[in-house]
Order: structure tokens, then sequence, then C-alpha cells
């Protein structure tokens, strides 16, 4: 009897782009069973269309981004990298992501060149949290033959696996707007801090926006729910080393107008705090039919 192993997905090679011209990057789709493109794949190779048109020695410190509208998982996007400046330390360049002729994205990038500087850290990981060896990765719970999810989410699971996320459950925590995530890369890549970055903001939109529903018992799967990502930025505090585990620390202080905040921390494994993001996005819940 033959046996075919599927091959999984590499997230460098969906954060390696194509170079079409000068300032224009195409890149390949993932179709992860959502209703519309992954709007972490946006970012992570939009990341990477900027990276491509800095200096060596250049690194982001600050990631602004818009979603304009759905992308589309079945088709390429196509990324437009605009120069704003470039001084003695920092450059900043307007990436936007382009599909079927619209633009669907739209981003600030801002690079700086590496030097010292005053350094203080306020935030740490809270104490109550286990290590990442003692949770179950979350793509065993999805790949359970009772799993309550789509069938489409189902069949497409191979593209999740390329992230190693393993929520953490805290008792008396399931109503409160926290959540926390140990995530790493599943296979080890080069040690560039720059393909870091993208990787790192691939994996921040895994459960974010969904952290504003939890005091609300609203679950993904409520066929009345309309969620969607508005915008999103990432401030970088020190270079990043997406092979080991960071904890991503999310929480939501507000939700209002059909929309919901939410705010997060990526801890390094030592416990230095690494990036910090902000997202709001669409949080609608429509009449039943």
């Amino acid at each position: 009897m033959w046996r075919f192993t599927v091959k999984e997905p590499k997230l460098a090679d969906l954060l390696t782009l194509e170079k079409l011209e000068e300032g224009l990057y195409r890149g390949e789709s993932w179709d992860l069973g959502f209703r519309a493109l992954f709007g972490g794949q946006v970012m992570g190779q939009a990341l990477a269309a900027a990276q491509y048109t800095v200096d060596q020695g250049m690194s982001c410190h600050s990631f602004h981004c818009y979603f304009i509208l759905p992308g589309d998982a079945e088709a390429p996007v196509v990324y437009q990298v605009e120069s704003v400046r470039d001084g003695r330390s920092f450059s900043t360049r307007r990436a936007k992501a382009i599909q079927h002729g619209r633009v669907i994205f739209d981003s600030v990038c801002s690079f700086q060149k590496a030097e010292k500087g005053l350094e203080h850290q306020t935030f740490s990981i809270p104490s109550d949290v286990p290590g990442p060896d003692d949770i179950e990765p979350d793509i065993k719970r999805f790949e359970h033959p009772d799993a309550n999810i789509s069938m489409s989410l189902r069949d497409k699971l191979i593209y999740h696996k390329p992230i190693d996320l393993r929520s953490v459950t805290i008792p008396g925590q399931h109503k409160e707007a926290k959540r926390y995530t140990w995530m790493r890369l599943k296979e080890p890549v080069e040690q560039s801090n720059l393909v870091h970055q993208t990787a790192l903001s691939y994996a921040s939109d895994y459960h974010f926006l969904m952290t504003s529903l939890l005091p609300h018992g609203v679950k993904l799967t409520d066929k009345n729910l309309r969620i969607a990502t508005i915008d999103h930025a990432i401030w970088f505090h020190h270079p990043i080393n997406f092979n080991e585990w960071h904890l991503y620390c999310a929480d939501s202080p507000s939700a209002s107008g059909a929309r919901g905040f939410v705010r997060g921390q990526f801890f390094d494994i030592h416990g230095k705090l690494v990036a910090s993001t902000t997202q709001e996005g669409l949080i609608r819940k429509v009449p039943e039919a």
C-alpha cells in the first residue's frame, strides 16, 4: 500500500518575495481556511518587501498597517514599496499590497541603524503563566475529530503548523479580556533579525483580536459574528530570535461601536520585552436570519 506524505509548508518560503522590478515584489498566498486572506501574511510580506529596499545594518523599529479590503487567499499579492525618506539613522518606507488591481493593505515602516541608548523595561512575564513545555500544542486540539471547527479550516490545518502555538489556560481568567500564548517557529530559520521580524509580524495576528471577545462569551464559531482587522501596529524593541519560545501577552482594554481594541507584548524566553503590538478590528454581531 502506497503512502503519500504531504510536505509541510515553510514560513520562510512564504515570506521570501519575488522581485518584479525596483520597488515591486510578489508573494504567494496561503489559504488558512478563513473567510479571507490571513492578515499576518500580508503584514509579514509587506515588511519583507520594505526590508529589501533599505541598507544592510538597518532593522525595523515600528510598523503601522491598515487593512483596506479583504484579501483573496487563492491569488498572489503584489507589493509596491515607496521610498519616503533616507536619513543618517532612520529610513521610512511605505508598502502597499495589491490584488486584482486594488490596494487591499497600506503600511508605513520605519527602520533604524543599530545604536545604544537608555534602556528600561516596566512590563514582565506574569508569574502564574506555565511554561510552554507544560502545554499541549494548539494544533493537536484542532486536529481532534471532535474539534468544533469548519471543514474548510480542518482541511487547511497544515498551513497553521509552521508556527508552534500553545495557548495558556489559567483558572478564573476565562472571562477576562486577557490571553497568553506561547509561540515560536516550528522549523528554525537563519539567524537574521530581519527574517525573524517578518515571522513575528506574521504570528502577531494569531488569536489577537479574539481577546476582545472573551468577556462577552462570543466565539469565532458564532455564525452571527463578523470579525476583521482594521489596523495593526508593531514596535520592535530588541533583536528577535523567533526560533526560541516567546510569550504573547494580549489584553483588550476596550470594545465599543462594533470595534474591539487589543494590545500585546512579546517576551522572549528570558523575559525580555522584544516587541509591542496594538490592533483595532471589527467585532460586529449581525441579527439572526
